[in-house]
Formats: structure tokens, sequence, C-alpha cells
């Protein structure tokens, strides 16, 4: 007996078809024109079939409504219809009466010419246009090819000054509702908008006065450009990125222990974002990375949590291994194709063309990767990268560039232990250099902080002129530590020198800067990176990270509902058939079969790749997507409120255009999204639209709405003047630290300035979140976040009131008022430009003046960080 047969037997029947009774010779009988599917073949499944293999039923995750899932197969290991033998086709065998089982078990059964054109059909190649993949409609919008649409005409009028092709889009959908635009945002909203969106920081009073005063009609552009360009871009949108990917800095579970060596993955982000790098490239390396020189890329496999308590139970063992390559399959299918791919794991998926053998296909493509550090190989990696550090001299070499600034951050050293410095000298770009850091030259030099205790380690050996390890500095802090110094007068420098002991030879080796930066400025505000240890060679040779340990890749097998212990036929690497991923690799190996994936899925002629990332950037911009659930382009999911726009997005990401942008740029998309007449339009409420479109689906205004906690935290260290804005590197602990076996995660009662970084880089531990910004909708990271919540709840009001970092920071904002404006006047004027980009209305003004007399400036800065003004975008 077939499997199928068996298989039939054993579980549901298949197909519960009603006809009279059939013989043989008459289902033999076949129609003398070509078969067409439309036209002959649909109407008898839809008349016959769905009702149990359809949309609301499916017997053994059968489908006949479904194109991949018919042709394929359901909870069973042979195809029911084989194109071009009807003979070989378990299907007609059922039908015809002809096999072990017959179809349908009672009652009447298909006629001889319904079977007759069935095998006909079967006979001429199963012909089942794409298009009509499902059955009674067309195939899915987002699965249909994307085709670069006509922008539209309209008229704009006077109210509307459309910039670029989106306008064009927005407005004819406004039209089209009877809905008018809004009119500009004032330069002061504008910018704190933008400011906010793009690099997720407030600007400061100068920037504001600035851009409200600059009279150039390209004002706004190069603001826009400014940004774009500024390395805190990468921060911000790093930071939406890593929630799409449910990342996180502990394993989850009942241990959660940390994961000391996760951060080099989001810096890998960090840096792709500030760089542009093309989004087809971002995709291949997180996925395949370790084949491209992009190792902690890889990072994004096992970003999600890991089981590390592990059992004798051999069936606890199969299923937390399903379990792991479950979170691969499922994070890769919604960050990138917008798919919830998950659903097939135990049938065929419901609504979707994506069978469960598509499902264990990309199972397969996973199979070698497991959770845990792999250490590389830096030197073998790069062979343009500089020499490791060393004890004695190191040079670095940059442009020539302006400063009165230089600061040197240690991140990590050899041992782990306070890092040293013998001596920093940095040079003019001059025909005769000057060492404009030596204190002789009127230098001065501020750090982090110096280790107690020695007489021979002091600050001020530092910028000394003497060498050794006798005049040098410690900082007190393991592993890291940064030096400032201040020339007497801005110059343009091009090297920096350093040692850990410049001896002749060296001494000691020890405590030596292995992972560094080197930043200049001219205002002590806007730094520039101007020399690092990133091209640098480790001195050991390889850095350990976490970002998964790839072996030979087990047998996948498809899981009878999922179970491991349940086996069926092997299923070897490949994509989603009916969305272009037919391919099949038996004999790949580990690394061949992802970046097989990663080339399918970052292909221009994937369906879903290019809408799904620019819906994502439309999202994070105006607060909702094209597509309201980004992460799921599927059935279920949202219809886009603009579909040619998006498809014009999409298409003008993966095509080469005239912009100067190369093919795939999201800064590109950034741009055109931000020079908009839409996006600059004011956010004020009009009753009538709101009436008309209350969720400004049809963006007739610019949505206001509250920041996120990152970017509210980060805020306040901006306003207090408190902010480090040191990039890269091991994040900060906002939790007790403690070795316990169950790591115990208990919130910090004092903040030092080691966590006044900006929170994208907080250590953050999954399912445990800071008792202050916490309760602003933060993501746990105990899965994927690809939008975020905004609720409002007394806890929130109470944390920025009385929370001890709010209180702290108050204090900090109350300082930098009193040292930077003489009287209370303009300390007052002063605050709400930190605070809120503007200048306080005469009202607001004589109250915080009282509030100020009567309660001091910290009150003030308390109430200030309490406005909703100051934790909503405009």
């Amino acid at each position: 007996m077939p499997i199928f047969a068996k298989t039939f037997r054993m579980i549901l029947p298949v197909l519960a078809l009603w006809a009279g009774e059939v013989s043989a010779a008459e289902a033999e009988s076949s129609p003398q024109r070509r078969i067409e599917f439309v036209r002959d073949v649909r109407p008898i499944f839809q008349t016959h079939c769905v009702r149990c293999h359809g949309p609301d039923k499916q017997q053994s995750s059968y489908r006949l409504d479904r194109k991949a899932i018919a042709l394929k197969g359901g909870d069973y290991g042979e195809k029911p219809i084989v194109p071009g033998s009807s003979d070989q086709s378990p299907l007609l065998e059922y039908l015809s009466g002809n096999g072990e089982l017959t179809m349908p078990p009672e009652g009447e059964r298909l006629s001889a010419d319904q079977i007759a054109t069935l095998r006909a059909w079967i006979d001429e190649g199963a012909s089942w246009p794409d298009d009509t993949s499902t059955l009674g409609e067309v195939a899915h919008w987002s699965f249909q090819p994307i085709i670069r649409p006509a922008v539209p005409e309209v008229d704009a009028g006077s109210d509307f000054e459309m910039t670029n092709a989106l306008d064009a889009f927005v407005l004819a959908k406004l039209r089209e509702s009877g809905l008018r635009p809004s009119p500009k945002a004032d330069r002061r909203t504008l910018i704190r908008r933008v400011y906010f969106d793009v690099v997720g920081l407030p600007p400061s009073p100068e920037e504001v006065e600035q851009f409200v005063n600059d009279g150039d009609a390209a004002a706004y552009s190069k603001l826009v450009e400014r940004l774009l360009a500024s390395p805190h871009f990468g921060e911000r949108w790093a930071r939406h990125w890593l929630d799409v990917v449910r990342f996180a800095e502990s394993h989850g579970f009942e241990m959660n222990q940390p994961r000391a060596n996760a951060w080099p993955y989001r810096d890998f982000v960090i840096r792709a974002f500030n760089d542009d790098k093309p989004y087809d490239r971002f995709i291949i390396e997180q996925l395949a990375g370790d084949a491209c020189g992009a190792d902690e890329a890889t990072g994004f496999l096992v970003g999600g949590p890991w089981d590390q308590v592990k059992s004798p139970d051999p069936v606890l063992t199969a299923q937390q291994r399903a379990d792991e390559l479950h979170d691969m399959v499922s994070t890769t299918g919604s960050a990138f194709l917008g798919l919830t791919v998950g659903c097939a794991r135990c049938h065929s998926h419901k609504f979707d063309p994506i069978s469960q053998t598509d499902y264990y296909a990309l199972t397969a493509a996973f199979a070698g990767v497991r959770h845990g550090e792999r250490a590389i190989n830096l030197e073998s990696s790069s062979e343009s990268m500089r020499p490791a550090v060393r004890a004695g001299l190191n040079v670095e070499r940059f442009a020539p560039t302006p400063a009165r600034f230089l600061r040197f951050t240690v991140f990590e050293t050899d041992g782990g232990a306070e890092p040293c410095l013998d001596e920093l000298e940095v040079f003019t770009a001059e025909a005769t250099p000057r060492n404009v850091a030596l204190a002789g030259s009127g230098a001065q030099v501020t750090t982090s902080g110096t280790l107690a205790g020695f007489s021979i380690h002091k600050l001020e050996h530092v910028n000394d002129g003497r060498y050794g390890n006798d005049w040098s500095w410690i900082s007190n802090e393991r592993g890291r530590g940064w030096i400032e110094v201040e020339f007497s007068q801005p110059v343009t420098i091009d090297r920096v020198l350093w040692s850990r002991d410049r001896s002749v030879p060296p001494r000691f080796a020890d405590r030596l800067a292995t992972r560094y930066e080197i930043a200049a400025s001219l205002d002590r505000q806007s730094w520039q990176k101007v020399a690092s240890s990133n091209d640098r060679q480790s001195p050991a040779g390889e850095r350990m990270l976490y970002a998964g340990i790839f072996t030979a890749p087990d047998k996948t097998y498809r899981l009878h509902r999922g179970d491991p212990m349940q086996p069926k036929e092997e299923v070897p690497p490949g994509g989603l058939g009916e969305l272009g991923g037919d391919w099949r690799l038996p004999t790949a190996s580990d690394q061949e079969r992802r970046l097989a994936l990663a080339r399918w899925i970052a292909s221009s002629e994937n369906r879903l790749t290019a809408r799904v990332i620019v819906n994502r950037l439309w999202h994070y911009h105006f607060g909702r997507g094209i597509v309201e659930t980004p992460s799921d382009f599927g059935f279920n999911g949202a219809r886009p409120s603009h579909p040619e726009l998006l498809d014009w997005l999409a298409s003008e990401l993966v095509a080469p255009h005239g912009s100067g942008a190369p093919p795939w740029s999201l800064k590109h998309i950034h741009r055109l999204i931000l020079l908009s007449a839409a996006y600059r339009q004011s956010s004020r409420a009009d009753t009538e639209s709101l009436a008309r479109d209350s969720q400004t689906r049809l963006l007739w205004r610019f949505p206001p709405r509250r920041l996120e906690a990152e970017a509210i935290r980060d805020a306040v260290l901006a306003v207090s003047g408190q902010l480090d804005r040191r990039m890269g590197g091991p994040g900060f602990d906002l939790f007790e630290p403690n070795g316990n076996y169950v790591k115990v995660y208990t919130p910090k009662r004092e903040f030092g300035s080691d966590t006044f970084r900006r929170m994208v880089y907080q250590q953050k531990p999954r399912m445990q979140l800071d008792d202050t910004f916490g309760a602003f909708d933060c993501p746990d990271a105990g899965q994927i976040a690809p939008k975020r919540s905004s609720s409002t709840t007394p806890l929130q009001a109470l944390n920025l009131l009385n929370g001890p970092f709010l209180i702290a920071q108050a204090d900090f904002f109350a300082q930098r008022l009193a040292r930077e404006a003489s009287n209370v006047d303009e300390q007052v004027r002063r605050a709400f430009l930190f605070a809120l980009a503007r200048p306080p209305q005469s009202d607001e003004a004589a109250a915080a003046k009282w509030l100020a007399e009567n309660h001091g400036l910290a009150a003030l800065a308390r109430a200030l960080f309490n406005c909703n003004e100051f934790i909503v975008v405009e």
C-alpha cells in the first residue's frame, strides 16, 4: 500500500467530494479541448473541496485553495498531484474509486466528466497560474511582482508645496477622500521633530536659533543631510532594528545569564546604518557574515532566547533544539520577508502559501547553527588591518582635523584590568608639527577617574612629557576609562601618539588598551571619530563573539505536528516554494545553505523584501506604516493604505537612479521621506479631518507621538548636560551586579557617570526592564517587537517625577542653568529652550520664575521633565 494511502486511511479523508457512482470506463473519458484552470478546474475545487480543505478547515493539513499546498501535499510525503501524470497522482485514484480508499467515503462522488476534466488537467501539466494561487481571488497583493507605478498627476494648489513623488501619492489619496493637507510646521517644531526622528536627541538652543533664523531656502535640506551624516543616526535607527530582531544580551529562560560578547552585533548594526550599507548586503551579512568578512553580523541568528539548562532526557533535548531553530526561522521570516513563517511548524500555514515542507526547508538552512561564542582570527580575516597595539609607541594618523578638544576612550584592555596610559601626545598638521597636548603648551586634561593609592600613577603624568610606567595614569574603572585634552586654542591636528610604557625596552605590558576610540571636537558637543582600534589586529590574534557556532548540519525532517519525536521524510534546505524559493540544496554545507537563503531573500526579484523594509522606515518616521502590521504582509496582515506609494518606494529602493545613491540605499529612502511636504506638515488637529480619518492614516497632518523609552532617557541626559556620547563597545548595566546561578536583576538606585551613555548601549537583559523607563512600553526582547505600543499610566508620571535617576538629573540640569545664565529670568528662558526648543510664553515664564525662586531650579527642571511637550514629538 502506498505511503499516501496508508496516511489517508489512518487520519481523516482528504477530499469530501459529492457526485454519482463513476465507472472506470467513464473516468477514462476526457474532453477534447485544452483544460484551463480558471474556467474548468477551479469551479470543481470551489464547489466540492474547499469545505474540508480550504481556509476554514484543513483535513490532514491539506488545502485545495492554495497552489503550493495542493501540489506539494499536506501531512504526508507523496504528492497528491503529479503534474503530467494522472496515473501517478493519488488524488485521481481516490476520486475514481480505483485506489484502496474511495473519496468521498460516503455520499455522491464526482461525475465522470468532472474526473475526466481533472485527469486531463493533470496530464497536461496541472497548469495553475501564479495570479490565481488562491481560489476565488487573485494572488495576495504582497505576493505579486513589484511594478513601479506611475506618479499621480494631481494639482497641489497653493496650500501644499509638493517636493517629490511621495507627496503626489499622498495628496492623490487625500483628494480622493475629501481631505485637505495641513500647512507647514513652524521651524522650531520642525527641527525638534527631525532631530528626535533621525538621531533620537534634542537640538541644542544654539542649533534651534540658527535654523530658525537661517534665510537660506535650502536650510532644511542641509539640516537633513547633516543629521543623516551624524554618527548618532546609526544609534537611533539601530534601536528600531534591534526591536525587530529580538536582540538582548542575556539568554532568557530561568537562568537568564548575561552574554558578555553579544554587543558586537549591536555595534555592527549601528555601523551599517551610519555607513548606509546597501540593504541587500545588510541581509546577507546577518545570515552569512562568516562568508563575507562580517562575523559580528551573525549575532542576528542567535540573538533570541536560549535555554542553557540541559537534560539527559532525549525528548527534552530534541525539543530544545527544535525551539532554537524555530526562533531562527521565525525571526528571519518576520524581519526580512514580513511573513509569519513560524505558523507552518506543525502544519501548512492556514492562510499564507507556506507549506509545512517549506518551513522545514528553511529550518534545514540553519541546521548547522548553534548558540554560543566563537573565536574569530582578526589577523587572517583582514589583510588591510594595522598591526596590533603594543606597550611601547603606537601611532594614529588621520586626515587634518580642526579641534580644540581630543578624547581618548578605552573600552577594553588585554587582561580586563584598569587601563594605563604612559603618555598621550597630539601633533599639529604643520610643516613643523607641535605636540599641543603638553601641559607646558597650556593643554589641560580631564578624566573619567583615576585609580587612587598610587604616587606614580596620576592624571598629570599623561601629558607631562616624561615616558615610562613611573609617570603614567591609571583609570579607576576595570577595562575602561577616558582622557580628554583641551588645547590652549583651536588647532588642526593629524596625528596622535600614545603608549602604555615607553621605557626602552618597555617593562610593563599589562593594562594595555586593546579596544579604543579617539575623537576630536571644536565645541565639546559634536565629536568626530578620527582613529580607533577597529582597523587593528587583536594582540592575541582573535576575539570571542556571541554570534553562533557553525557545525556540519544535521539532517532535517518534516516533523508530524511539529513533534521532534515524529520525524517524517527528509527535507533539504530551500526557500518558500510558491514565493520563488523553490530551490533545494540537499548536499550543501552549512555556510552554503545560509548564503543561498540570504541571496534569495536579498534578491531584487523577491516580492516581499523591499516592500517590507521601506514600510518599516515609513512606520518609524510617521508612527504608522503604510501597512500597519510591519512584520506580517500575509493574508492576516493589514492592507496598505497607499499601495501604489508602497510599490513606488520599493522599486525606488532597489533600482539604480540618478540621485547618486546606489541601489538598496536606505538613506535615499529616509531622505525622500524627510524632505517631503507630507513630513513637514503641522501636527495640529482639524475637527473635520479627524472625523474622516481619526487615526491620520492618510497623512492630512503629521501624526504627533510620544517618544520611546530610550529617547526620553537620552533626552533627559542631553538636557541635563550629562550625556556621554561615546560610541560602541561593551554596554553599561542598570542592574546591581551578582553572580547567582539564576541571575537576579535588581535595579540600581544610584547612577554613576558610567551609566550616562545612550540607552542603546545598555546591557539589555531579556525579560527584565529597568524601574524607570521600563514603564514606557519598552520591549523586553522576549519576542520580536516590530512596533511599540504607547500606553499612558500613572507609573510613568510617578517615575518621571520621583524616580532617583530623574531627581539626580534635575539637579544636574539646575547646575547647568546656574552655570550658563546669571539671573533667574535667563535661567528660565534657557531651561525652556533646552527642554522644549522654544522660549516660554509670558504666563509660563512667570510661573516658572516663581517655582525657581521659591523651590529652586531643580524643581523647575523636574517640572519640565514632566511636561507632556517634553516627551511628545509634534
